[in-house]
């Protein structure tokens, strides 16, 4: 009891913050459980009609309409999606991420910003097939290069993967089960494309999603083509 009251108390922190050349900023202050790694949003928020759960549902969802009104997606990023309406991917801005151990700055288009935050908002929804990258957002990397997402992707992959084994689980040492769980996270990222192609925005929220989704694109096309050999080579003081 007292560990559960513990961690409502000190949540985990990631505060964004956006500055814009003409000296306006916005602030994105995510607290997750440290529990669940969910996002914890405020009580008896409204959401608006592109938050509910049919408003073009992925084909894969598995929620089910009768306990569940809205997306967890959408309801996680309304803020977002309604600040950066208006705005366009390219505008340069400079972000800053504050966590518990470190601060990250840098100057970049807007769409590259977003895409960090939106990753992070998408995988501490609550939805089902985002779940199995918390352990990513525990140790979130904002800003990753497409190597460095590979590699820690593949890194969590392989230690779920043990962890499996340990549980008397048949592991996938293969990663064949990876290329899947990829799959299936564009379709999320492109069902919810769509979602925001039904409403009236600019592009920069429409923009970070397609960043996100060729970084998946990009995770599933080196399983697939076998192409780990960098990696491997690092790894030469094991063999």
């Amino acid at each position: 009891m007292t560990s559960e009251l513990d961690d409502a108390r000190n949540p985990l922190s990631f505060l964004y913050n956006f500055r814009f050349p003409d000296g306006t900023e916005r602030a994105f202050d995510l607290k997750l459980d440290r529990k669940t790694l969910n996002l914890i949003l405020p009580q008896n928020r409204t959401y608006p009609e592109w938050a509910e759960l049919d408003f073009f549902k992925c084909p894969i969802c598995t929620l089910d309409h009768g306990r569940y009104r809205f997306c967890p997606v959408a309801t996680n990023l309304q803020d977002v999606v309604s600040f950066f309406g208006g705005s366009i991917s390219y505008q340069e801005v400079e972000v800053s991420i504050e966590t518990d151990e470190r601060k990250y700055v840098k100057q970049t288009a807007l769409q590259n910003g977003l895409s960090s935050l939106i990753g992070l908002y998408m995988v501490t929804s609550g939805c089902p097939g985002m779940e199995k990258l918390k352990p990513m957002v525990r140790y979130h990397l904002p800003f990753a290069t497409e190597e460095e997402t590979k590699y820690r992707v593949l890194s969590m992959y392989l230690l779920a993967q043990f962890f499996l084994g340990k549980r008397g689980k048949r592991p996938d040492w293969s990663l064949q089960n990876l290329v899947a769980m990829y799959e299936d996270i564009r379709i999320i990222n492109r069902s919810f494309y769509k979602r925001l192609a039904n409403i009236k925005l600019e592009d920069a929220s429409k923009n970070a999603l397609i960043i996100l989704d060729c970084f998946a694109d990009s995770v599933t096309f080196s399983i697939n083509k076998k192409l780990l050999d960098d990696i491997e080579v690092m790894f030469s003081a094991y063999f």
